[in-house]
């Protein structure tokens, strides 16, 4: 009996050490199927994010900027970095967005203040030209346009990083509920400077560019009401002669070039012809693709209709009227001449940044001759006719 308890006693310790010992290792099996799978997921990842990085061009990114290297070295931003600045591009984070992506607000690791534009382009011929806008857009440095600070290009649509502007959009301002909205000499100010931006594309940088979308929510403000064109995702190169080319007609109704739409053919002209559209738009405070006549006329149309009937008076914002004086009639005349049908008739974005430039020294100098003349009329209620000061 006491040999018979004694095997019994161990072979149930022994059962129990095989037991644990099985138990111990199913645990361990289990956390290295756990692992096995982790590290699997992870190359997986590592290997789409390289295929995206190989198929988004990076490789000719870095070759396009290779002679500055500054931009090479900030140009290209991680995925984990974005994710990471967005909390996984969160719809909290949504900020904006259109026919060419989602824009999200983020914060990047040095603490800097982004806007991240998720574009929607996916077709292989539209990302080579991304990348292409990429590598001019980097070298662009211009105060009233937004600022490209990366992009990252491991995701199967390419993301692009600019500076955020905090002010929201031109839009926004313009069609605020209310009687009153931006001032007469903010809104001449913000045309100048986004005249000033669109000439600068066409005339100073070495490709040339066609914005192609101009709208007024594409223009955005900074906290100093400083104008930012801004949403390239359109942009296109413009050839070296003024014969333009054919694309697919891209843009927004309402700000769309008539010329262009119908022909297909782009030139920098169809720019200037938005332009005049948003010289319309800050006369009337009228939103150009919803407004019509009961006539059915657009709002382009019955703005010059009315400007050569000596009527402008009906359609313009009564706070513009009252705040503008004689350089309200001169911008709306360099309006009707931006939005003409004839393409080759409009001026070029130069002459119009000169115009609008001309009427803001002007109306400084009226300024000054005002001041002057106050400041004498005082000074003369205190001085006898021989210019002695009276007590």
């Amino acid at each position: 009996m006491e040999v018979t308890a004694i095997y019994l006693h161990t072979l149930s310790g022994f059962s129990a050490g095989i037991g644990l010992g099985s138990g111990a290792g199913l645990i361990l099996l289990l956390l290295a199927a756990i692992f096995v799978t982790k590290k699997i997921r992870h190359r997986r990842i590592r290997k789409l994010k390289q295929k995206f990085f190989s198929q988004n061009r990076g490789q000719l990114l870095h070759q396009l900027v290779s002679q500055r290297a500054d931009i090479a070295e900030r140009m290209i931003i991680t995925l984990d970095e974005l994710e990471k600045a967005t909390n996984n591009f969160d719809k909290s984070r949504e900020i904006g967005g259109g026919g060419h992506g989602t824009v999200y607000k983020g914060i990047l690791s040095d603490l800097q203040v982004v806007a991240i534009k998720k574009s929607k382009i996916t077709v292989q011929k539209e990302i080579d030209e991304f990348i292409n806008e990429v590598a001019i857009l980097s070298q662009i440095n211009h105060r009233n346009i937004v600022k490209l600070l990366g992009c990252c290009l491991e995701t199967e649509v390419p993301l692009l990083v600019y500076e955020f502007i905090s002010n929201g959009t031109l839009f926004y301002h313009l069609h605020v509920e209310g009687p009153t909205s931006i001032t007469w000499d903010s809104r001449l100010r913000i045309a100048t400077e986004t005249a000033k931006a669109l000439a600068y594309l066409h005339w100073s940088v070495s490709i040339p560019v066609i914005h192609r979308d101009i709208k007024s929510s594409n223009i955005l403000l900074d906290d100093a009401m400083t104008s930012k064109v801004s949403d390239f995702g359109a942009s296109r190169y413009a050839p070296v002669d003024s014969t333009g080319l054919t694309t697919k007609v891209q843009g927004t109704i309402g700000y769309l070039d008539p010329s262009y739409f119908y022909t297909g053919r782009l030139t920098e002209r169809s720019d200037v012809f938005s332009f005049g559209v948003i010289l319309v738009e800050l006369l009337t405070r009228k939103k150009p693709f919803s407004y019509l006549t009961s006539d059915g006329e657009g709002l382009v149309a019955h703005f010059v209709s009315l400007l050569r009937e000596g009527n402008i008076s009906q359609i313009l914002d009564p706070q513009i009227i009252e705040e503008g004086g004689k350089e309200v009639q001169e911008v709306s005349v360099l309006a009707a001449s931006c939005i003409n049908l004839r393409a080759e008739d409009r001026p070029t974005m130069r002459e119009v940044e000169h115009a609008l430039e001309g009427l803001q020294v002007s109306k400084k100098k009226g300024s000054m001759v005002m001041s002057f003349k106050k400041g004498y009329m005082v000074r003369d209620e205190f001085e006898d006719d021989d210019g002695v000061a009276m007590n």
